[in-house]
């Protein structure tokens, strides 16, 4: 794969983004201060690293489209990839703590945030934008393998990325996604609700055009991705068969929230149901739950950053 960098760097205190919320990613962030020196070139001139008191900003242009990823912090190297409909502004509060004991770049997928929109969106082609990201940062000489950490949709790009590029992290840490569901979450009971959330999401995005909290796909465009996952977390047990670095689950217990009517009763008891199986098969995993809904990596980051941190400790040798 071909990629084309561009690096600046920002350094101090950072103005912060409007507070908009993004389908299931809102959250107060901050917003990068544009930088007054933008710099392309050779290589050398592109090389990335973070330190406590920096954070630098680069773009990642592959198949069309510009990611704009963030580097900062100083440690063990860590990758933050987030999910349908939340951007890395999104999880600003995450990253920060992160940011403490790590060497943590983020990124936005494209379409999200400040990722202009695409020509196509699905999950090989955000798939793509994770590879894109981790080959930039192989060529810019991390550290070490990277933990990596998905949050929803991220969580099975981590996967799919572990699964097909073995030695090219040091583990995963998957944040409510990547379930290997024994049944699929949209069934034609449950279409038009679906429908419906997908139009309420795409209409939240527009409270947020033009910061870095938007979210530029269609009710379409993400509808058919909750088909998509559906059909991916059918298959993604073949994928965690063939990983061999440590993995960490953080759950929530009411990923369709604590109603005791209507799907949520069913998709509740799924959710728990596919974590179980992969278990049972793959008893090394060791998983959390957090007694909370599907935003807990914007309402529990605190408690995230500690598991992360006890699991992948910042003073350990990382796994290469």
């Amino acid at each position: 794969m071909t990629t084309r960098t561009t690096a600046t760097q920002v350094t101090g205190p950072r103005e912060p983004y409007a507070d908009h919320g993004v389908g299931a990613g809102a959250c107060q962030g901050a917003r990068p201060r544009a930088s007054t020196s933008p710099r392309t070139g050779a290589e050398g001139d592109n090389r990335i690293g973070g330190n406590d008191r920096t954070t630098r900003y680069f773009t990642v242009h592959h198949d069309g489209v510009t990611i704009p990823v963030s580097r900062g912090g100083q440690g063990r190297p860590l990758v933050l990839c987030p999910g349908l409909n939340s951007t890395q502004a999104d999880l600003s509060e995450l990253t920060e703590l992160l940011r403490r004991d790590y060497d943590v770049v983020t990124f936005d997928l494209r379409g999200h945030g400040l990722a202009p929109g695409a020509d196509r969106y699905s999950f090989d082609a955000f798939l793509s934008d994770l590879v894109a990201v981790l080959e930039e940062l192989e060529r810019h000489h991390l550290s070490a393998a990277p933990v990596l950490v998905g949050y929803s949709l991220g969580a099975d790009l981590a996967v799919h990325h572990a699964a097909e590029r073995p030695g090219t992290v040091a583990g995963l840490v998957l944040v409510d996604g990547a379930n290997p569901l024994p049944e699929p979450f949209i069934t034609d009971i449950d279409r038009a609700k679906f429908r419906a959330m997908a139009r309420d999401q795409a209409r939240s995005a527009e409270r947020a055009k033009g910061t870095a909290r938007q979210v530029l796909l269609t009710a379409r465009d993400i509808f058919a991705l909750g088909e998509e996952i559906d059909e991916v977390r059918s298959g993604i047990l073949d994928r965690y068969r063939r990983i061999d670095r440590p993995i960490d689950m953080i759950m929530s217990t009411a990923i369709a929230g604590d109603s005791t009517e209507g799907r949520a009763p069913r998709h509740n008891r799924l959710w728990r149901s596919g974590v179980e199986r992969l278990v049972r098969e793959q008893p090394h995993i060791a998983t959390s739950w957090l007694d909370t809904g599907h935003r807990l990596v914007f309402t529990h980051a605190p408690r995230i950053a500690e598991i992360i941190r006890r699991a992948h400790h910042p003073s350990a040798r990382p796994t290469c």
